[in-house]
């Protein structure tokens, strides 16, 4: 083989590493195993040299000379003495013995075996690449330049220790981390007026999580479930999901009414503390009414903190769980909205029976929640990086609810919205008779996102309504993004008016 010829077969085998997030030394790694595995270096292969390796592939010749060490080290190359390093004999490659099936009468009708879901469920559809979108005013998302990366790094690798490691990566029967149900118990939930017992807290994947598992536990077919309207459609999807009936419940300034159809309801599901979508924030006085109109009708209300700790105007309320004084309240509520949605730490905080047959639900769907990650939150949070997070966020959503409103008053002034006090969204109403789904996709291409409204109504939207998020849209592009977002509106409206006018 001629030099060249020699100089391209490596080149293609390995890529120039790329400058960025990933060390050198991984990716070089990781091309060489990989290339060893798939059979592309074959046993008894001569690398290059480390000089020659270097220069081929733009590293430095310690970078490759570390690689090289390690992968004699871990069993992949021989290191032959004044000869240099060859591709080990003994590393074993899995083969698949080949199988003759005998003929088959056919595929399962898959149609006829599967349950699935209900077409008739409402999503809130995002692109896969929404971080690529200019101006994403979407919700439930954080931004990544406020995560503390070096303190949770830090508080991973204390859980990565030798006794850390032995509390959390056993195979347990159903049980949770000790340190995150205590950091809980004394630093999160009081914050929101909630005193709990170990054997209250049960933790979870995120919210939604317990919500599948309550859903699970209480509705059946024909249970009437309350669930506000608008309202988190997952929610809605969950209960109709185990055939119950889902009652939608009208909302107002002041939160969920306590209307007629209330006593309806066996099950009532809210958001008190930042209503989803609208954001408002439900009344002392509502709070008592709920409470009482559950007690005289025997019904259990399930209350999701949605956003609970990011009120940065005024003192926020206690949630419903902190003055129910008659255990009829169930608690959900997440660190992932504040730390990250990805790490998925979400808790219920309930009557002790209710929590051993949850329990037990969540043993059969996923046995016990990983531990690692709650052990690392839990020094998170014992550590205090946890409460300097929540001040930070606290003061950044303030500075870009401001800008937005400011944004908003100025460039859509015949638009509905209330200034938000807390959370990390706006609930807009639109004003005249957008085509929606036409300005969705002006502002598509114009690098905007939004949630639409129409996945958070039961029934058909009768009012243009859009959510929008301001967590992960950096305040420098919040007054652009509503500049593009009412020209997008604008151009919508002409085009529907001239649409009207050929009709």
């Amino acid at each position: 083989m001629s030099s060249s010829e020699h100089e391209l077969m490596w080149l293609q085998l390995l890529q120039t590493p790329a400058r960025g997030a990933v060390p050198l030394q991984l990716q070089l790694r990781t091309a060489l195993v990989n290339a060893i595995l798939d059979g592309r270096l074959q046993a008894g292969l001569c690398l290059p040299s480390g000089r020659e390796l270097a220069a081929l592939v733009d590293v430095s010749r310690n970078t490759v000379v570390l690689v090289y060490d390690r992968l004699v080290a871990d069993g992949y190359l021989e290191a032959r003495p004044r000869d240099g390093y060859y591709v080990c004999g003994s590393i074993a490659r899995a083969n698949v013995t080949r199988v003759n099936a005998s003929a088959a009468p056919g595929t399962p009708d898959w149609s006829a075996k599967i349950h699935p879901p209900s077409t008739q469920f409402r999503w809130l559809d995002r692109p896969q690449d929404w971080q690529k979108y200019r101006y994403p005013f979407i919700f439930g998302q954080f931004d990544p330049k406020l995560f503390p990366l070096s303190d949770w790094r830090e508080c991973s690798r204390q859980a990565l220790g030798v006794a850390a490691v032995e509390s959390w990566a056993q195979d347990g029967t159903g049980g949770d981390s000790a340190q995150l149900i205590e950091q809980l118990i004394r630093r999160v939930l009081p914050r929101r007026g909630i005193a709990a017992r170990p054997d209250q807290i049960l933790l979870t994947l995120g919210t939604q999580h317990g919500l599948y598992l309550l859903g699970e536990l209480f509705a059946d077919a024909g249970t009437v479930v309350g669930v506000e309207n608008p309202g988190y459609m997952d929610a809605r999807n969950i209960f109709s999901r185990q055939a119950a009936r889902v009652l939608p419940l009208p909302v107002d300034e002041s939160g969920l009414k306590v209307s007629s159809q209330l006593a309806e309801c066996k099950y009532i599901y809210c958001t008190p503390s930042h209503q989803c979508p609208t954001g408002v924030t439900m009344s002392t006085d509502r709070r008592i009414a709920l409470l009482n109109h559950a007690s005289q009708h025997d019904q259990v209300i399930f209350e999701d903190d949605y956003d609970p700790e990011t009120q940065y105007l005024g003192q926020p309320l206690p949630a419903l769980k902190a003055i129910d004084k008659c255990d009829r309240v169930i608690y959900l509520s997440s660190l992932s909205k504040l730390l990250s949605p990805g790490l998925r730490i979400g808790y219920i905080v309930a009557p002790t029976p209710v929590i051993e047959q949850l329990r037990l639900l969540r043993r059969l769907m996923i046995r016990q929640a990983p531990g690692n990650n709650q052990v690392a939150a839990a020094f998170f949070i014992q550590q205090g990086h946890y409460d300097r997070l929540l001040h930070q966020t606290r003061h950044v959503l303030s500075s870009r609810a401001a800008v937005l409103a400011d944004a908003l008053t100025r460039r859509m002034p015949n638009a509905g919205f209330t200034i938000p006090s807390g959370g990390s969204s706006v609930w807009l109403r639109l004003s005249g008779s957008p085509d929606l789904a036409a300005l969705r996709a002006a502002c598509l291409a114009r690098g905007v996102l939004f949630d639409p409204g129409e996945p958070f109504f039961q029934e058909q939207m009768t009012v243009p309504y859009i959510r929008l998020g301001f967590s992960s849209i950096p305040i420098e592009r919040i007054k652009p993004g509503i500049e593009e977002l009412s020209n997008a509106l604008d151009a919508s409206s002409r085009h529907f008016l001239r649409a009207y006018r050929h009709t």
